[in-house]
Order: structure tokens, then sequence, then C-alpha cells
């Protein structure tokens, strides 16, 4: 029987679920104590979100972030309550952070990473489940969440992530979600 999403909150202390290297849970820790270097292998969603042009939403995270603010990144990323399917947490903060519930959201893998941030000294040690999908609506940003916002082609992506500070992580995930991305996209042109 599943267990129960927990959002266990204690003046903004949210607890992340713990997993081992084959993604099974092995505990819980503190948001921010997991992303302490030398950073806790945790669980976390990254979602690609696509406009009927195919072109992808990308998010600026908002300069109140803990932790990579005013970078680029994709359309939106986070973390899972205990016991919260990654499914549910990644739709769930979709909403949350862009004001829109995907049209289609479709499960894209896994991959398992290390990044550190210079900037902050924080690291993103995470088992990562890879979503993608299609926008429904206009987005309407949760302006404590994100910064801005930009539908990209692949080729505009290539010359803003020439120019612009983009998160640690997010080539990382671009990549391992490629393959699902050219499915949905029906092109592997850029992507």
């Amino acid at each position: 029987m599943p267990s129960t999403p927990v959002n266990t909150t204690t003046d903004e202390a949210i607890l992340l679920e713990l997993v081992d290297e084959h993604g099974v849970t092995i505990g819980t820790e503190e948001k921010l104590t997991a992303h302490q270097a030398p950073g806790l292998l945790h669980r976390a969603f990254s979602v690609f979100l696509f406009d009927s042009h195919g072109r992808l939403l990308l998010q600026q995270r908002a300069l109140g972030k803990y932790h990579s603010p005013g970078v680029w990144s994709n359309t939106c990323c986070g973390h899972p309550y205990p016991g919260e399917a990654p499914f549910a947490a990644a739709a769930r903060r979709t909403f949350e952070e862009l004001g829109v519930s995907p049209a289609l959201l479709a499960e894209a893998g896994t991959v398992r990473y290390n990044h550190p941030d210079p900037a902050s000294g924080l690291v993103e040690q995470e088992f990562n489940h890879l979503f993608v999908g299609l926008v429904s609506g206009t987005p309407g940003p949760d302006p404590e969440e994100v910064g801005d916002i930009a539908f990209v082609t692949a080729e505009e992506l290539e010359k803003r992530h020439a120019q612009d500070p983009f998160s640690a992580w997010f080539m990382t995930v671009l990549d391992a979600a490629r393959p699902a991305i050219r499915e949905l996209t029906g092109t592997s042109a850029g992507w």
C-alpha cells in the first residue's frame, strides 16, 4: 500500500526523500541540509513542456530562490514530498510555479547526477525523474518562484545557453530527456 505524501513543514523546513543509487527510498532529510556539501542523494524531478509549435518553455528562477537564483532552467524542477509520486509532484509544482497544468505529461526516464553550485556552495546530488509534455493554456508564473519565462526553439535555446546563465543541472537533464523530447515533438532537429 503506497504511503500518503507528507508535506512536513516547520518554519519552512521541507523534508526530501533520500534514496540509494537505484532510487530506493532510504530516509528523509531537511531540504537545505540535503543540499549542503557534499550533498545527500535525494529524489527530484524535471519537467520539459512544449507548446503547439514545438518550442520549449524555459523559466528563469526568481531572484529570491535560495539555490541558483536568477538562472534559466527547464520548465519546472523540484522535489516530491516524502511518499509523493514523482509524476504527481511534477504536475503539482508545474501548476504552482507556472499556473498551468500539462495537457500531456509522460515519463522520460531518470538520471543521477552530482552538480555543485560554486556561487552558493550547495550541491545537487539527485536521482532525477524526467517528464516531457505539452503546455496547456497561458502561463501565469508565481513571481516568488519564477522571474521570467520564454518559449524557445532548439536553435534559440542554443544561442540563449551560450550567453545567459543556466542552472548547473540543465544540460544533464536535457541530454537525458532528449530521446523522449524527440518522440514527443516528432522531430530530431535540434532536440
